[in-house]
């Protein structure tokens, strides 16, 4: 029995490993390929970083049927269904003739990547239940961590010895061996008085998930955390290569360093969180804001440091922010767990790459701009200490 039991913790654990990582690796592994896409292709470096922002973009949006649907179908058709989307546009990317094409494989594959995104929150808290959720999500932030480490240096190398293309062909075969795990080893979590109500697209039923003052409050917290991390991600290398005259070994060596203290901080927040998930989420604010008026501060000096030196004691006030917020907000909801962890994820990809969209507008210095970001969770930090509705 015992035995039996582990089996499943580990089964449930190794998906949840799985489905959290499609969305970043599908951001971060072809980075340093920019460069060659552009050429390629004919066109700015600018250009090929909307192929980002459009995948973030459909991530975000398509949360909105794939919850409702994992709330109706359960998780494990829905998930099976985002991870093939998801392989499928990676080919399409692979054998991509024109930029337009590009484009839209990249929009079909962010498609693909909100199923398994929401499929993961919802499994969450489905079996955590609200004490424990804030804990899990967490951990699985410090297994997402690993990601910006490893996979543009993983994908670095795939582009100097196969070509860019190689890095959607790696995508693929990673969607493969993941369809091939989720039909083994993924049952299906959802409770069997999941709520489910009207037509699939029928948008009222976010209205009162969205009109209740704890999930709105911690779902935003989590929108302009997950805008912070997404300028750091995407302009840090540029900043450290391009303005600061570094190479891709000491961009690797920085980012490494980040995302061993991601690691860390990640699975050292839950044992705070699970004691006092309120303490912990003022205690990751305080954290992040203070990170926020060092960026500022050193923002003057061109040095690899400055930029970095507030991004390391960001790590944790993420870990202890990100985990604790969304563990609150899901608390209220165990019955559609699907359609409201859609909801957070629509907040923290679609309207993170908006508040982004719109920041960059500034023409703000990379770390002034992650400054901004950071400063932007203020007002939440004095809510949050001053107003008993947010408890």
């Amino acid at each position: 029995m015992h035995s039996r039991l582990s089996h499943h913790n580990f089964s449930l654990l190794l998906i949840l490993a799985l489905l959290v990582v499609f969305c970043p690796l599908a951001i971060d592994i072809y980075l340093p390929a920019f460069p060659t896409i552009a050429e390629q292709f004919q066109v700015s470096e600018q250009q090929v970083q909307q192929t980002v922002a459009i995948f973030m973009l459909t991530v975000g949006i398509g949360q909105l049927i794939a919850g409702p649907f994992a709330d109706k179908f359960g998780r494990k058709p829905v998930a099976i269904a985002g991870i093939s989307l998801y392989g499928l546009a990676a080919l399409a990317a692979y054998y991509a003739p024109s930029f337009a094409i590009l484009m839209l494989a990249r929009a079909i594959q962010g498609l693909g990547a909100c199923a398994t995104f929401v499929v993961a929150f919802a499994i969450v808290r489905d079996k955590f239940g609200s004490e424990r959720s804030g804990q899990m999500i967490t951990y699985l932030n410090g297994i997402v961590c690993f990601i910006p480490a490893l996979a543009p240096i993983f994908g670095a190398w795939l582009t100097v010895q196969f070509g860019w293309q190689m890095n959607f062909l790696f995508m693929a075969g990673f969607a493969l061996v993941g369809l091939l795990l989720t039909l083994y080893f993924f049952t299906e979590t959802r409770p069997a008085d999941s709520l489910y109500q009207g037509h699939i697209l029928n948008l009222r039923r976010f209205y009162p998930i969205l009109r209740t003052p704890l999930f709105l409050f911690n779902s935003l917290i989590c929108m302009v955390a997950m805008s912070a991390i997404l300028v750091f991600v995407t302009l840090a290398p540029g900043w450290l290569i391009t303005e600061l005259g570094g190479s891709v070994s000491n961009f690797t060596f920085w980012f490494t360093i980040n995302a061993v203290l991601s690691i860390l901080a990640s699975f050292i927040a839950p044992l705070y969180i699970k004691r006092q998930p309120k303490r912990a989420l003022k205690a990751g604010l305080l954290i992040l804001v203070l990170a926020g008026l060092l960026m500022f501060a050193l923002s003057q000096y061109k040095y690899s440091i400055a930029l970095m030196l507030p991004m390391f004691i960001a790590a944790l006030g993420f870990a202890l922010t990100l985990g604790s917020a969304a563990g609150r907000a899901l608390s209220l909801f165990p019955k559609q767990a699907g359609t409201a962890s859609a909801l957070i994820g629509v907040m923290q990809m679609s309207g993170a790459s908006v508040l982004v969209f719109i920041t960059h507008y500034l023409n703000f210095s990379t770390p002034l701009l992650i400054g901004v970001h950071l400063i932007m969770l203020l007002p939440f930090t004095y809510l949050l200490f001053i107003k008993s509705r947010f408890a």
